[in-house]
């Protein structure tokens, strides 16, 4: 093993919308085998046509492109192992079942899904569990109970058929996960999976592992809800005579409150996506991507639900994360999600990003809102509001008095800050204003706290009410900035305005 290529795959079946989980599993791929120099590869498991969602292979690759996780072979990028949709390699998987027949490791069992379900209940009403594996397969329907003769016609006879595996009887099974260490499972307790059916379709473990040796995977990193199924993985492996490749089985994602696994329920409670992109298809669901999320916080937020840095950084390139992933740092237990933490991470990116990347995202929005501000202007705006929000649709709540003039005044400001006397300040402020050249902040500043100084009014006092004025609220950056910004012009009309409204609410 030492010396095959790293190869590793994420191969997802297109059956809904694919779940943050599912987008980590990619992720830890991905890391590991760029870490590695390997290749990275994208299969759709897509088998089961009855559980196939339409659109849902399209939303799983434009997941992952819009994480930044990139496929070096897949159904989009091709490659020598092509093609990368199970449905396309249908023909290849019925010689490996007939190789597992010859070999009596697995045999044809003709039961009726219906025989099968009176038996499972038939036990139900015992207490008990149907296995049909060692102890109860000489009882069935099945060419190990059946004569050559009986067997023949019922295949000439195109009767309902599946091809299981054969497990052992009684044996130890020892097999390795590089998360979770050595497991030993005894076979008895194990059922014998069915692996082929008569419509000519394989099931996931027979597909999956002849797919995997194919295309000669050499380590398989996948959620632990796949732990159960390992030891047919390495029966099967052994049947072939393939060498197996390195296992890791991933901690599950947990709710953020309770017990067990992260849900679409969880975040349509609590308010938080659990898909990366928005899913359009009958219940529909909210994302990431438009939920306002980077998708470089969205990847750093996931990397750290299950992978410990072994240090106390918390914000990592993609660079940084393929340099410093490892396997041996994944934990066994499973990561509470935290949605107040994947906001802590967009807040960080969001604060990273330069000034005019942010006005090149907020220009669509205040343009929808019918404005047209110069780059330049927008720029500006940003930078006194940027600090105190974490996504891009936050800024208008935080800037929209730049664009709009107060029509209501905060009540609370007003009681506590207007009076008989605020009139005549405010008259006499505007006087001061009109006449300052260059109308900006700096020389705006300057000349008001002067006239304060040189009169009996307080300086907080003239302040707050020039920004109740301003904004109709206390609230917003620093004030001179403000009204620099807005402009001589629109400063002296909201200055008129407030004292108009506000004037009669004093008689």
């Amino acid at each position: 093993m030492k010396d095959r290529k790293i190869r590793v795959r994420f191969a997802p079946s297109p059956t809904g919308p694919l779940h943050i989980g599912g987008v980590r599993t990619a992720l830890y791929n991905y890391l590991f085998a760029k870490h590695h120099d390997g290749t990275f590869i994208l299969r759709i498991e897509d088998t089961d046509q009855t559980r196939y969602v339409e659109g849902a292979e399209e939303y799983i690759m434009d997941a992952l492109k819009w994480a930044g996780i990139k496929p070096d072979e897949g159904v989009r990028e091709g490659g020598a192992f092509a093609p990368y949709r199970q449905s396309q390699r249908k023909g290849i998987y019925q010689q490996f079942a007939l190789k597992l027949l010859a070999s009596g490791d697995a045999y044809y069992a003709f039961d009726l899904p219906e025989e099968l379900e009176r038996i499972r209940k038939e036990y139900e009403s015992r207490g008990e569990t149907f296995n049909y594996g060692s102890a109860t397969r000489m009882q069935m329907c099945n060419t190990l109970t059946l004569s050559d003769e009986e067997v023949k016609i019922r295949m000439a006879a195109g009767e309902h058929y599946v091809i299981r595996y054969r497990m052992p009887e009684n044996e130890d099974i020892h097999f390795s996960d590089l998360i979770r260490g050595d497991i030993v499972v005894n076979s008895s307790t194990l059922d014998d999976k069915v692996l082929f059916k008569s419509d000519g379709m394989p099931t996931y473990h027979l597909a999956n592992i002849v797919d995997d040796h194919l295309m000669e995977i050499s380590h398989v990193i996948r959620g632990e809800e796949w732990l159960p199924s390992l030891p047919l993985h390495v029966m099967l492996y052994r049947s072939f005579g393939w060498e197996a490749p390195l296992f890791a089985h991933l901690p599950l994602l947990l709710k953020p409150a309770g017990k067990g696994k992260l849900s679409k329920r969880d975040g349509d409670k609590m308010g938080f996506p659990v898909f990366p992109l928005f899913w359009p298809y009958g219940e529909t669901a909210t994302g990431y991507r438009e939920e306002g999320y980077f998708p470089e916080a969205f990847v750093n937020m996931l990397a750290l639900l299950g992978w410990n840095p072994g240090t106390e950084q918390e914000i990592f390139s993609m660079e940084e994360l393929i340099a410093g992933f490892s396997i041996e740092r994944v934990g066994k237990s499973g990561s509470r999600f935290d949605p107040e933490k994947a906001k802590w991470f967009n807040t960080r990116y969001f604060q990273m990003k330069s000034d005019e990347e942010l006005a090149e995202l907020f220009m669509p929005i205040v343009e929808e809102k019918g404005f047209s501000p110069g780059h330049d202007t927008l720029v500006s705006i940003v930078s006194l509001v940027k600090e105190r929000v974490g996504f891009v649709k936050e800024l208008w709540n935080e800037a929209d008095f730049f664009f709009v003039a107060p029509d209501s005044y905060d009540p609370d400001v007003v009681r506590k800050r207007w009076n008989a006397d605020s009139p005549l300040q405010m008259r006499e402020l505007r006087e001061v204003v009109s006449g300052v050249k260059p109308f900006t902040s700096e020389t705006l500043e300057k000349r008001v706290k002067e006239w304060i100084a040189g009169s009996p009014y307080n300086t907080g006092t003239i302040l707050n009410l020039f920004r109740l004025l301003m904004v109709g609220a206390s609230r917003g950056p620093h004030l001179f900035d403000i009204v620099g910004l807005t402009g001589r012009d629109e400063t002296l009309r909201r200055l008129d305005n407030g004292i108009r409204r506000l004037a009669p609410a004093l008689s």
